[in-house]
């Protein structure tokens, strides 16, 4: 303590003005009021600190972390019902391209098989159209075969009565064409 006198004394020296007074704050004899004043505008600072800026500040503080929290908590629940959404939608998805290639499916197969009984029933007409112009064709034919004897007679008879003037017998005239037919 001594050396705090002394130290004081000493500061006190050297802070004296040219006109031999101390500055104030480091004069001496004016240290009790100067620790009075401190000690009560600390006291007064502090005491308003803890009941009145330092109780506002944690219920600042109190109410933002439990806005943050809420908040967090409703982004987590908003991330799951996202993400049971993105399932449901997959599984929707997943479900509507089964259905489609199962309707797909059908339709190819329902067209196939009508096709095939139209092909079929196409075929039967046309083999009956192709019979019937067969057997159209094999009657015309033979109704102009019959025709062709009677024509190829009549047209050698002309020939026959133009080259010698003289027209040939019935009788001697299919005997001719007998023998040229077999």
């Amino acid at each position: 303590m001594n050396l705090f006198l002394i130290g004081t004394a000493q500061a006190a020296e050297g802070a004296k003005a040219p006109g031999g007074s101390a500055f104030p704050p480091f004069d001496p004899t004016s240290f009790p009021g100067q620790i009075f004043w401190l000690v009560l505008i600390f006291g007064t600072l502090y005491y308003m600190m803890s009941k009145i800026a330092l109780p506002r500040i944690s219920e600042i503080i109190e109410t933002r972390e439990s806005k943050i929290d809420g908040d967090l908590k409703t982004a987590a629940l908003m991330q799951e019902k996202a993400r049971l959404a993105g399932e449901a939608y997959e599984k929707l998805l997943a479900d509507a391209k089964s259905n489609a290639q199962s309707i797909g499916q059908k339709a190819k197969d329902l067209a196939n098989t009508t096709a095939d009984t139209q092909r079929k029933t196409i075929e039967a007409e046309t083999a009956d159209r192709i019979a019937k112009s067969e057997a159209q064709i094999v009657a015309t034919r033979d109704k102009a075969m019959t025709n062709v004897a009677g024509i190829a007679t009549d047209t050698a008879s002309e020939i026959v009565k133009r080259i010698s003037g003289v027209a040939p017998k019935a009788d001697e005239l299919k005997t001719a064409m007998a023998a040229i037919q077999s």
